[in-house]
């Protein structure tokens, strides 16, 4: 008998979730069972930096006392920019928001890598990449968060630069979050890229819908099984149902049947 998967589906608060205050957007993942969120910044959940110490604890008993587990911050903190000065202040944020996460009970905040400028040598950026999340992943590690790479950027996204990048990141807290990207499909194919990179793999994936796209959803799944991956494949999703509920319950039941579970 096949051992059940304990891959989990949860939400990020993208666009089916923007628009939802705390309360309403826990009570949506415990109808759906959708019970893992990323909070994406900006968002009408209101959980920023701005919050006092018992607005704070508020937000971390709001999910304690649910089934749904905040797992984090969707940030959009990166650092390839030129202006060292900017990266400093994106460095400098993302430790603000780390001290969040552990005040609210979650685990982690999503970051990204967005760009290689054209300035300057492709090395030295992804070099400056790396640094950053070597240092923001130490500063993690003491508080007991994670940083999730988001594999994204009109070039970084391409999974052999994701590579080069992480093979110089020496902090264990640092983890890629893969991203469902049409560039995973890019020569060699989207096992090969998949293999290349997933001895760093975290506790989050992002997909789209899954049954809309020509994204190969199924082939991604059983890679994530044979791995025996135990995350949470978060729901990014990009379309504007009229229904958000039903769509929700809808993509649960897709995602039961791509990993054997009825």
């Amino acid at each position: 008998m096949l051992k059940k998967s304990e891959m989990k589906l949860g939400l990020v608060t993208y666009q089916w979730g923007k628009d939802w205050d705390l309360p309403t957007l826990i009570s949506n993942c415990e109808k759906t069972g959708l019970l893992g969120v990323e909070l994406r910044t900006q968002h009408a959940h209101g959980v920023e930096t701005s919050l006092n110490a018992n607005q704070r604890l508020d937000v971390k008993k709001r999910f304690a006392d649910s089934p749904v587990t905040c797992l984090g911050y969707g940030s959009n903190f990166d650092y390839h920019h030129v202006d060292q000065a900017e990266v400093r202040k994106n460095i400098e944020g993302t430790k603000e928001y780390l001290k969040l996460c552990k005040d609210i009970g979650a685990t982690g905040i999503k970051v990204k890598p967005n760009a290689i400028p054209k300035e300057v040598p492709k090395e030295k950026t992804i070099a400056q990449i790396a640094a950053s999340f070597n240092e923001i992943g130490k500063y993690a590690s003491d508080l007991g968060q994670v940083i999730r790479v988001e594999v994204h950027g009109k070039e970084t996204q391409e999974i052999p630069n994701m590579k080069a990048i992480f093979d110089q990141v020496t902090e264990k807290s640092v983890k890629m979050c893969w991203n469902c990207n049409d560039e995973d499909l890019l020569s060699p194919g989207l096992e090969a890229n998949f293999h290349s990179v997933k001895k760093w793999f975290g506790d989050t994936v992002h997909i789209r819908e899954l049954n809309v796209g020509e994204y190969p959803y199924q082939q991604l799944m059983d890679l994530f099984l044979d791995m025996k991956y135990e995350g949470w494949i978060l729901l990014e999703a990009r379309t504007t149902p009229t229904d958000r509920i039903a769509a929700m319950k809808e993509q649960k039941a897709i995602f039961n049947s791509m990993i054997g579970m009825k």
